[in-house]
Parts: C-alpha cells; structure tokens; sequence
C-alpha cells in the first residue's frame, strides 16, 4: 500500500471504566477483555477520535453507564464508526445493553456537527456474549446505511454489513480477481462467500450472468440492494450455505459454471463445496483467502482433483499486521 497508515474505514471501541472510575474506550489487550485506553490509532482515520471525545463528553455529562461484562449490567458496549472513503459519509452506531439511550438526541445534536455525518444509530445486544453487535438497529437520526464506492460500482453499508476495510486496498485486490477471471462477456460465474456482493458486482461487470451465494440473509438483502443500485440485472444472489446451495442449483436447474469465485473466511471451503467445484468443472477457479493455511489445504485439494496453479498475488490488505490476502488462478487441467 502506497499510503500504510489510516487506512480502517471500519473501528469498533469497547466502551469501559478504569480503577478510578472514569469513562475508558480504546483496544483490548491480547487474549483479554482489558481496555488498554486509545482514542487515536495510526490506522483508523482522525475523525475517529472527534468522535469518541463527543461520545464520552456525552456519557459523562448525563451520567450514561458503562457495560460491565462481569455483571451484566451497565448500558454502552461498544462504539462503532464507519466512513465511506470516496464519499466522505460517516456513521456512528452505539452498541447498547438496552433499547434506548437517555438524552440521545443531545449526543446527535453534537455528532451531526461532525462534516459528512450520515447515520446515527443504536445497535440492541442484551445478550451475555461477546458478540459484537445485537440484531435490532435503531435510527436516531439519518439513515442506517452509508453509501461508498470501490471502482465504479457503489455500495451502500448498514452498521452489520460485512464491507472490506480498507478500500484502497480492496480495489487492487477485487482488480485482481477480475483480472484472473479471464471474462469476455460470455462467461456464467458463481461467487461464493458473497457477502454483500462486492465481487460478484466487479465480476458483472464483465460477465454474461453471476450468481452469488452467502449464508447471512441480511447479507444478501444488502447485495441485491447494491445490484439495484447499480442498475445491474445480471446478478442472482441465494441464502444458504454454498456447499448446499450449489449442488442443488447444479443437479436441479443445470446452472454450470465457466467460472468459480470463492473468498472464504479464515477456516477455508467446506469440504462439500469443493467437491461440488470438482464436479462442476469450471475452466477458471479463482480462489481469494485471508489465510495461508487453509489457503494450502484447498489448493491441494483442486490440485488433486484436476487443477492447476497458474497465477498468485499478495495483496497487503491490512498494513502494519502479519496477516495478508492472496490471490489465485486455478485452471482446469
């Protein structure tokens, strides 16, 4: 990356208190739920901290509690800040032990200051987990999603959207894979591990039909959304797990493959949706992973079943970190 620093459009601070009482939001310590207290990180943008100055200001003032994950008890979890990076739109969502915030609309008053402030919102987890975020969104003032674009195509992002983190990135990265799709305009692909369809939306652009597959309904809500927005029609996204889904569209509608996208998370393809793309013979597998390990165990998987490795690129998705995206073109043998 050409520019390694402040690069998250993405950031989620636990909200806590220390030994003295006061108000603490920052990072975890390694393998603990201890808040080491940072409002500032050099890979989260600076608004970030405009932002939780804002927020902690507010719970001080009108004595707003903490949650505490021993008890149970206390009611502002997290904060989590999104910022669209080509058009400058910006979300804050508070993650509540609750279902309301007393004096919420003094904290938006100060928030929509902020230049470029979209969506303010609370996210509801009542649950004793340490999940994230809860299932019920609650708008306070905006809309509930942020629109941002990667290439040409847009994409609007709720506070649960799955939406890669740094865009500069990711635009290399999804180039990437598009270019190792070979598309003429002639091609059927099937993306699976979908998300919210921010490759199959790159790939449609160049292919005859994709179909994506992911198993997170609100997920596929969100993709078709950005197809429409997009005004893209030859785009069909399914719910359900990609090990099922494809075999049964494969064995049942005849829907084949010329090529395979498949970007799965950190555990690799399940077993079954490898043995699916073996059956399926696509001419082009393109594999995208965030893990070098599980990355190995399926590639010798393909190998074994036929394919061959042709091209390979890293992609420093996450500068200042170990971890890096690779990606890959699998021809038929």
């Amino acid at each position: 990356m050409d520019e390694p620093y402040h690069y998250r459009n993405k950031a989620q601070f636990p909200v806590g208190t220390d030994k003295e009482g006061h108000i603490v939001t920052g990072f975890y310590a390694g393998r603990t739920h201890t808040i080491i207290p940072n409002r500032d990180c050099a890979l989260g943008l600076p608004v970030n901290r405009e932002i939780l100055d804002i927020v902690i200001d507010f719970m001080e003032k009108y004595h707003i509690s903490t949650y505490d994950e021993k008890t149970g008890k206390g009611l502002v979890r997290h904060v989590l800040i999104r910022c669209g990076f080509s058009s400058q739109e910006k979300m804050v969502c508070l993650i509540i032990n609750g279902k309301s915030l007393p004096h919420g609309e003094k904290l938006v008053e100060a928030l929509r200051k902020i230049d470029g402030m979209t969506s303010i919102s609370l996210n509801c987890n009542t649950e004793r987990t340490n999940v994230i975020l809860g299932h019920k969104t609650i708008v306070l003032w905006g809309q509930e999603y942020i629109t941002d674009q990667i290439g040409d195509i847009s994409y609007e992002i709720s506070p649960v959207s799955f939406y890669q983190v740094n865009p500069v990135q990711t635009e290399k990265l999804y180039g990437t894979a598009l270019e190792y799709a070979g598309l003429t305009g002639k091609e059927t692909v099937w993306d699976l591990y979908c998300g919210i369809g921010t490759i199959s939306l790159f790939l449609a652009q160049k292919a005859k039909k994709v179909y994506g597959v992911e198993i997170v309904p609100q997920a596929i809500e969100d993709a078709r959304r950005n197809a429409r927005l997009n005004g893209m029609e030859n785009v069909e996204f399914f719910v359900g797990k990609a090990e099922e889904v494809l075999p049964e569209q494969y064995e049942k509608n005849q829907i084949y493959a010329d090529v395979i996208v498949v970007d799965p998370p950190r555990k690799g393809c399940d077993q079954m949706c490898l043995d699916t793309i073996l059956k399926m013979r696509p001419e082009r597998v393109v594999y995208v992973s965030c893990d070098s390990a599980t990355l190995a165990r399926d590639l010798r998987y393909l190998v074994d079943g036929g394919y061959e490795v042709k091209k390979v690129r890293g992609c420093d998705m996450f500068p200042q970190s170990g971890h890096c995206e690779c990606v890959v073109r699998l021809e038929r043998r």
